[in-house]
């Protein structure tokens, strides 16, 4: 039933409609008239076709330019109906032209890069802190790549004439910080401006509105929301997505459809959960604040569901001692996740750089789910004096030796 396309879902065209409208239903118009209500998914990884000629002229289009592949589908690789649909819905949240998905988020960045240097633009400007990961691609030149580190301020005097790419988060992973969109959009005059947008997801904040001409997302986080699929996703115009398109067909970064099913049955509450959660995490930032254990709370203007905090004692020990929170990496999931980003998430970036980025090694950074307010409180308070009950142990066991 729903293999007429293999590339940007064209179902269904309506007027503009709120955002919360649109997580419901973006990617789903068309269901109604094929009498379904749950999306399908196409586990297919080969399709059939009696007219080979047919076949050779539409490879031929997506070689020429990455577009999509107008009629049925061909192979997986190519291009699936189920991703497909979240893709449309996605864009449609951004307010972009299409989205690519890839099989991680670290892939679509991937990508990204790969494009920008295979049209001879191998330098990237970006602003610290971004996720561990992210840092290392660019910092260790493994695709290739070159990058200048700046300030936002500086991103106009970075800027070279092989310079493909300025790459920016906000709010930052881990330390929430913010910067300018418009005025970094700006200072990047012609070259794109890449958005790591998945903490504020467009919930909270559209990039694309606001200059970016590329947003990614790592899809596995709260678009899919529930801690149980790895993905990443590339928002943008029909030109760059087409070049994104070829590089995945030729890497293989594809998304599975499983996980393409979920990320759309994700989107359809992100609204809903985003905000609840935000609310959650701005009162747990409130008392965290308030609290003569902790010193320092970093919670974003722009609000959203991440904390971060830096404690008195040993972050260590908190971790050890929460039993209601979940001591994981990653985030965006309905059930609170804490870590220390000094030791996984950007354990891979240099210290020197860490630090001087505001990644201390007291810092910890809170995932804040559903759960009730009043509970998480109850067990981070815990947590909080045990660590510090703990460090006080160690201080006498100190001065009686």
């Amino acid at each position: 039933m729903d293999t007429a396309s293999t590339g940007a879902y064209d179902g269904v065209r309506t007027a503009p409609r709120a955002l919360a409208t649109e997580a419901v239903h973006a990617g789903r118009d068309d269901l109604a008239r094929q009498g379904l209500h749950a999306p399908p998914i196409d586990l297919s990884t080969t399709y059939p076709s009696h007219d080979s000629r047919a076949e050779a002229a539409r490879i031929d289009a997506f070689a020429t330019a990455g577009a999509d592949l107008a009629g049925p589908p061909v192979y997986a690789r190519l291009g699936n109906p189920t991703v497909a649909r979240f893709e449309t819905a996605l864009a449609r949240l951004e307010g972009t032209e299409t989205a690519v998905a890839f099989a991680s988020g670290m892939a679509a960045l991937s990508a990204v890069l790969l494009a920008r240097a295979s049209a001879g633009l191998r330098h990237a400007v970006a602003v610290r802190p971004l996720y561990g990961c992210s840092d290392h691609l660019l910092t260790a030149g493994l695709l290739g790549t070159e990058v200048t580190w700046t300030d936002p301020d500086g991103i106009a005097g970075a800027l070279r004439p092989d310079t493909g790419l300025v790459m920016v988060e906000s709010p930052a992973n881990p330390t929430l910080a913010e910067v300018d969109l418009r005025a970094v959009a700006r200072a990047c005059g012609p070259v794109p401006l890449l958005a790591d947008n998945t903490f504020a997801t467009p919930v909270l904040q559209r990039p694309a509105g606001q200059g970016a001409r590329l947003v990614l997302h790592s899809a596995t986080k709260y678009l899919g929301g529930h801690g149980d699929v790895l993905a990443g996703v590339v928002a943008c115009d029909e030109e760059f997505a087409g070049r994104l398109r070829q590089i995945r067909f030729a890497t293989g970064g594809v998304l599975h459809p499983l996980a393409g099913y979920l990320l759309l049955r994700g989107l359809s509450t992100l609204p809903v959960r985003v905000r609840a959660a935000s609310a959650t995490a701005a009162e747990l930032a409130r008392r965290l604040a308030a609290d003569p254990r902790v010193a320092r709370v970093r919670y974003p203007r722009l609000g959203g569901a991440m904390v971060a905090f830096e404690v008195h004692g040993d972050p260590h020990e908190v971790i050890s001692r929460v039993r209601l929170v979940t001591p994981a990496v990653s985030l965006g999931s309905v059930d609170t996740l804490i870590q220390h980003p000094a030791s996984i998430s950007h354990r891979i970036v240099d210290a020197g750089d860490r630090h001087d980025a505001g990644v201390t090694d007291r810092l910890l950074r809170l995932s804040v789910g559903l759960e009730d307010v009043d509970d998480l409180w109850a067990d981070l308070d815990q947590a909080l004096g045990a660590a510090r009950a703990r460090q006080g142990a160690r201080a006498l066991e100190e001065s009686v030796r």
